[in-house]
């Protein structure tokens, strides 16, 4: 009933239209001639009385000539169609230049609406239910599959080669931006912005593809490409890569196969197919229409197009449009996307669809009622297709997205409790963490615990400078006699320099370097066990610009801190006077450093007996100072031998000569007991290393040990001998003789401690002020500059999201508020359209 009243009304309008219109007097076209040469008396007067019944100035038609009366008619009724096919063609031109005709304001927003509503879901984690339709462009490759997207964009964008070329699925999404002139291009996973040049657009689509390996071909995923024009149309476009006969030696055998698996893939419900078929190839060899088939066997949801259609004769073409021997429930559209030359820039659909009118119009074949030809047919065509396919598909789309919402919400409240997080909170939380976890080391490692620090190191310093100046030194057991009378002046001398150098080496070691950068490591270290803790174990480019802060700051300062050290503890490194209560304090810390490092000599034997074995030990540490002693006396047997070579060669030879005949004389050798000379000499030469065979044959009738049991016996040995010089030196400290200052010779270990402590109060005055201050100050203003909510919301949320935990949180509320927003636009189409439909009835 609905259709019945439009074709009444149209009839209305093109009657009260006629009445109108004033007819010209006009030759009939010759195509038109014969088309009216056999017109009837009939059809006569019907021409007759729609040109108002007068012709040839009013004249009555009985006085003209029957011939030219038809000619006549045929004549008005030709201009009469002419000025209605112009008056048509001004209606639907002149509203836009852009080429989109004009629609009802409804029926534009619901495609707009939903392709606002699939970009909101492409954005989301969602159910494949949620599957708004799209067009798929399929075809063979060379059969006009770009020209027809580039002719319906206005651009050349598409990826060119002789190569294959379109190797991922394209997702076009064509936004009609009609209140502005700007024509630009986005790349939403690539995060480009706005391309304004359609050559880059083509070259990033080019790079994209290329990027796909010549072992695979094909990929299946999709690159998203939004185009923003006032010239494009609503639509959502796929194109895929073209179906191949055979491959080359380059691509893998299966290519063929997985190109059809891609467009079988695509081309399912509810998707619309766009079969695009080259016109100078037969339709029975179409790929596009075979595979279209399979899953669309009534072709209900494909709508073909023939490109190339000036390669035809229009015979030819007109019969391919006919939809007769492959018919579609869409049809066929026939066009020829051939863009013109010009620069890039411009928008080229226009001049196509002028060129492809100039072609059509060419051949009256191509006028034919049923017959469809185009570019701007065929973006008109499109967009009712989508159009009414989307309004088909509104009903279930709302219940998928509520079901969808139903369960987003549910999740959200049993995991989360509905409690929501933005990124902006969780980079402030973060920040507030460490900038409290800093706070409170910087009040826990104050100027007590640096002093701490610089003195354990300088006592360390210390007790190294003892072992090796003093408690090494085999005349130790001397240095508390040095108060006798009977103490020579040349020992005095000899243990106050002693003094003098440990003392220097204490203060001349660079203490202002070492203290400044053990202040630094800490410092460093504790930073770097920040930045790992929780939750910037999550975060590692964040960690990295915590530690890279640090050194920045410690680097800046270090320097400058050492030097003022170095600069203060000058006087120290040439006398350094102490009064007896520091003489007091340093020799309690004395004592417990030396008992300190006894318990490790005792812990550190104890171990080796345990690992190795008393008694095994035992027999090994004798064995290694048997062979100790031994080597000691043929190192002084050699030596003496070397003295009397050197100072009497005569009596060494008479020696050897005597011990010869003494080794010789208990052998009998001839009756006569008469040797040769040469018997004589061979006997000196073989006498001279009877000591060295009677060491070796000692060696090796001794018992024999692994050597790794030798080294740790040697390891015992050395400290069971440093255990008793330290036993001595304990006892030393703790006698009357340490107790006074001016004994200061005899306990170099409590002068020394005294001087560490000297220094590391003076170091920790000036590395307080120079480098802990600074520090403290400099870093919680450089985390908020660099971490904070400063940074910007793509930051913050690139930050947030690399936590798993907050990351699920932040998408799953992401996924409920973007849900929402997209039942709400669903709901609001809905309204719209039970609105349109009341205002029709």
């Amino acid at each position: 009933m609905g259709l019945a009243e439009d074709v009444k009304g149209l009839v209305t309008s093109v009657k009260s239209t006629m009445n109108q219109v004033h007819v010209p007097e006009l030759a009939l076209p010759d195509f038109l001639v014969p088309l009216f040469r056999g017109a009837t008396l009939d059809d006569k007067e019907q021409i007759s009385s729609t040109t108002g019944g007068n012709n040839n100035n009013g004249n009555n038609d009985n006085n003209e000539d029957p011939q030219h009366n038809r000619e006549a008619a045929a004549a008005a009724a030709a201009a009469a169609a002419a000025a209605l096919a112009k008056s048509k063609s001004d209606e639907q031109d002149s509203p836009r230049p852009s080429g989109i005709p004009p629609h009802d304001g409804d029926f534009m927003l619901l495609t707009k609406k939903l392709i606002e509503v699939r970009n909101v879901l492409n954005s989301i984690d969602h159910n494949d239910t949620l599957k708004l339709p799209s067009i798929v462009v399929i075809g063979s490759q060379s059969s006009g599959k770009s020209s027809v997207l580039e002719a319906i964009v206005g651009h050349e964008f598409l990826p060119k080669g002789s190569n294959m070329v379109t190797r991922r699925p394209i997702e076009l999404t064509l936004i009609h931006t009609p209140h502005s002139k700007e024509e630009y291009g986005e790349f939403p996973s690539l995060g480009l912005g706005k391309v304004h040049d359609f050559k880059r657009i083509q070259e990033t689509l080019k790079d994209l593809n290329m990027a796909v390996p010549e072992s695979e071909c094909v990929s299946s995923k999709p690159i998203e490409l939004r185009i923003y024009s006032p010239n494009v149309p609503d639509l959502t476009m796929i194109d895929l890569p073209g179906y191949i006969q055979i491959t080359s030696k380059n691509q893998p055998i299966s290519l063929k196969e997985k190109i059809s698996e891609l467009c079988e893939k695509y081309i399912q419900e509810p998707n619309i197919i766009l079969a695009v078929c080259a016109a100078d190839v037969d339709l029975a060899n179409s790929e596009a229409l075979r595979s279209s088939r399979k899953v669309d066997p009534l072709g209900l949801r494909t709508i073909g197009v023939i490109t190339k259609m000036d390669l035809v004769e229009p015979e030819r073409g007109v019969a391919i449009l006919r939809n007769q021997d492959y018919p579609l429930h869409l049809g066929y559209i026939g066009v020829v996307c051939r863009a013109p030359g010009g620069s890039s820039k411009e928008n080229i659909t226009q001049a196509v669809i002028k060129t492809e009118d100039a072609h059509f119009r060419s051949s009256y074949q191509y006028s034919q009622r049923g017959v469809f030809v185009g570019t701007g047919t065929l973006r008109r065509k499109l967009m009712d297709i989508l159009e009414e396919n989307m309004g088909s598909n509104l009903g279930s789309i709302i219940k998928a997205v509520q079901k969808e919402l139903d369960e987003t919400r549910y999740q959200f409240k049993v995991e989360y409790n509905d409690q929501k997080m933005s990124a902006e909170s969780y980079v402030a939380e973060s920040v507030d963490k460490l900038k409290h976890r800093f706070k409170d080391f910087s009040r826990a490692f104050g100027k007590p615990q640096v002093r701490l620090e610089i003195r354990h190191m300088l006592e360390q310093r210390m007790l190294d400078i003892c072992a090796q100046r003093y408690w090494s030194d085999p005349r130790i057991n001397e240095l508390p006699q040095l108060d006798s009378s009977s103490t020579a002046e040349e020992d005095r001398l000899y243990w106050d320099l002693q003094l003098d150098l440990a003392s220097s080496a204490l203060t001349k070691s660079g203490v202002g370097r070492q203290t400044t950068q053990r202040v630094v490591d800490i410092l460093s270290r504790t930073m770097e066990q920040l930045a790992e803790a929780e939750p910037f174990n999550h975060h590692p480019d964040a960690a990295n610009t915590i530690k890279a802060m640090t050194h920045e700051i410690l680097s800046s300062r270090s320097q400058a801190t050492a030097d003022q050290v170095e600069n203060t503890i000058k006087p120290f490194k040439y006398e350094v006077e102490c009064t007896d209560g520091e003489w007091t304090e340093g020799v309690k810390r004395a004592i417990a450093l030396v008992q300190t490092e006894l318990e490790m000599c005792e812990d550190a034997l104890s171990k080796i007996k345990t690992t190795v074995g008393t008694k095994k030990l035992r027999k090994a540490i004798n064995f290694v100072i048997e062979s100790d002693r031994e080597e000691a006396r043929r190192a002084q047997r050699r030596e003496a031998v070397a003295k009397l070579r050197e100072s009497n060669p005569r009596q060494y030879l008479e020696d050897q000569a005597r011990a010869s005949r003494d080794s010789h004389s208990s052998e009998s050798t001839e009756p006569h007991g008469e040797h040769s000379q040469d018997d004589d000499t061979q006997a000196q030469e073989d006498n001279r290393s009877v000591p060295e065979d009677e060491d070796e044959l000692e060696a090796a009738m001794r018992p024999h040990f692994n050597p790794k049991l030798l080294v740790k016996a040697r390891e015992a040995l050395s400290l069971r001998d440093r255990a008793l010089v330290l036993k001595y030196r304990l006892s030393a400290l703790k006698s009357k003789t340490c107790k006074n200052a001016k004994n200061k010779t005899q306990c170099p270990e409590a002068f020394l401690a005294v001087v560490a402590e000297k220094l590391a109060y003076t170091s920790v005055m000036f590395i307080q002020v120079e480098l802990m201050n600074e520090f403290v100050f400099q870093l919680p203003r450089m985390i908020d500059s660099r971490l904070g909510v400063k940074t910007g919301q793509e930051a913050m949320e690139k930050f947030a999201k690399e936590n798993p935990l907050v990351g699920k949180h932040l998408e799953l509320m992401e996924k409920r508020t973007k849900l929402e927003e997209v039942w709400e636009k669903l709901n609001y189409l809905v309204r719209r359209q039970e609105e349109a439909k009341a205002r029709k009835w």
